[in-house]
């Protein structure tokens, strides 16, 4: 077990050797979960790991987000969501 310190924004650093042995590397998502008293940090996932699994849609990744981004605009101003 190691220490972290929380500083001021609330920000934690990972140490060195626990990112190395998860594989954890600079713009990784991660998943913060809360189970009962304790704090669950995850490696995530983001659309990126799924390419050349998602079926072809005809259109890049960045277009797929682009196009998400929008439809969740959309659903926000027409209060859906």
């Amino acid at each position: 077990m190691q220490a972290v310190k929380v500083l001021p924004k609330g920000q934690i650093t990972l140490p060195k050797k626990i990112r190395q042995h998860l594989g954890i590397n600079v713009g990784d998502a991660l998943v913060i979960e809360e189970e009962k008293d304790r704090i669950v940090i995850k490696k995530g996932k983001t659309i990126y790991d799924f390419i050349g699994t998602l079926p072809d849609l005809g259109m890049s990744v960045e277009e797929m987000i682009e196009k998400a981004t929008e439809e969740v605009a959309k659903e926000i101003a027409e209060g859906i969501h």
